[in-house]
């Protein structure tokens, strides 16, 4: 029998690696541990002994009752005596809505106003800067009692003016044309979700057989779109365009944005749009002034030298920072408890008060909002990694 002799140093065993990773003073370390996990148990014991006191019975089973407290806003179907879960469903969805629209509002916007404050017009970049020192130094919190204060403050239904012909501000909310779906089984949210996970599914099996490009990604996404249009035309469903108009004493038909999702929205994007702004130009200066004085001489004018050169090798910087302004956003979507929209944080406040199941609606919060900015912060890393740091020096 021959032994195979690795040249070099030999590598360490489990032991060695165990050590490693425990670090140095290990006994002060496992006393530690040891602390934490009685401090831990006598809260839990805490918690168990009152409620036990108080006649609650600790556990999720609540979730299955009758929730006898209606929602003034919901995505689902909601009234009272269906289920805590469903309710506390309906607030994660308003939750995710207002989230999504904020991050992808906040974004559209902040890049626009990050690039126009690096504009040589000294008006135009002055009043970005006072917009966003004012908006940044401000508690997000005050901007949205101002937002509220200014929704109650618009006229009524009848006094209301129509911006182009099809947006009304009314004190009962915004009214903007809408799309929807008739004669199909499934609405348009349905067949939107269905469109993307039939894409992403595509996509991911290109992916998993080594023949995903630009082409076969764009041959997928044309398919996923083709067998959703393929199949609303077999079910006889038709799109319908519906604007709204004054019948009345109301506004009839569209889509109706509540006057406190309207300011909810509005404070998030407003203020997330001025810390983006400043991400983008941070971003775009950090490019290196050789850049752009080698695209102005291939000929390019601004806007193409922003958009081609300049903002791919500024992503570089402006996703990670992006990422964090994202999950701030979710995060602060929580205060839409203050000014009465019914968000996640706000029905799981009113399930507790009504079961006194304080501790199991707190995990549920606490678990719900890791899981979404966990997933949220993975996607954006994903991002980062394939798109961002193409090209970088690793």
């Amino acid at each position: 029998m021959f032994r195979t002799v690795v040249p070099g140093p030999s590598r360490p065993g489990i032991v060695e690696k165990v050590r490693g990773w425990w670090g140095g003073w290990p006994l002060g370390q496992l006393a530690f541990l040891v602390v934490i996990a009685a401090l831990g148990a006598l809260f839990v014991h805490n918690v168990f002994d009152t409620m036990a006191r108080i006649g609650i019975l600790p556990g999720f089973g609540f979730l299955s009752s009758s929730a006898n407290f209606e929602i003034g806003e919901s995505a689902i179907s909601f009234r009272a005596g269906d289920t805590y879960l469903r309710a506390i469903l309906s607030g994660l969805l308003n939750t995710l809505k207002v989230s999504l629209l904020g991050c992808l509002l906040a974004t559209i916007l902040g890049v626009a106003i990050g690039i126009a404050g690096l504009s040589r017009n000294l008006l135009l970049s002055g009043l970005v800067r006072w917009f966003i020192e004012i908006t940044r130094n401000t508690p997000l919190l005050l901007q949205l009692f101002f937002w509220m204060s200014l929704a109650k403050a618009l006229p009524a239904p009848r006094q209301a003016s129509a911006l182009f012909g099809t947006v009304f501000f009314t004190n009962r909310g915004v009214y903007i044309p809408s799309l929807s779906l008739e004669g199909g089984p499934f609405g348009l949210a349905a067949t939107l979700a269905s469109t993307a996970i039939l894409g992403v599914a595509l996509l991911l099996i290109l992916r998993l057989f080594r023949h995903l490009t630009r082409r076969t990604g764009t041959v997928a996404i044309t398919l996923a779109f083709a067998a959703t249009f393929a199949a609303l035309f077999l079910s006889g469903a038709r799109p319908v365009a519906e604007l709204p108009a004054l019948s009345g004493f109301n506004i009839r038909g569209g889509l109706n944005l509540s006057p406190e999702f309207a300011a909810l929205l509005t404070g998030l994007v407003i203020k997330f749009s001025a810390l983006i702004a400043e991400i983008v130009r941070a971003g775009i200066q950090s490019v290196g002034g050789g850049q752009w004085e080698a695209a102005r001489a291939l000929g390019l004018h601004e806007g193409q030298i922003i958009r081609l050169v300049v903002l791919p090798q500024a992503l570089r910087v402006i996703t990670p920072l992006t990422t964090s302004s994202y999950l701030d956003l979710t995060k602060d979507s929580s205060l839409a408890v203050a000014i009465g929209f019914p968000d996640l944080v706000s029905i799981i406040n009113t399930t507790a008060n009504t079961t006194g199941q304080s501790m199991e609606a707190l995990i549920i919060l606490i678990g719900t909002f890791l899981a979404i900015n966990l997933s949220l912060s993975a996607l954006m890393n994903a991002y980062n990694t394939r798109v961002a740091l193409r090209g970088s020096t690793r």
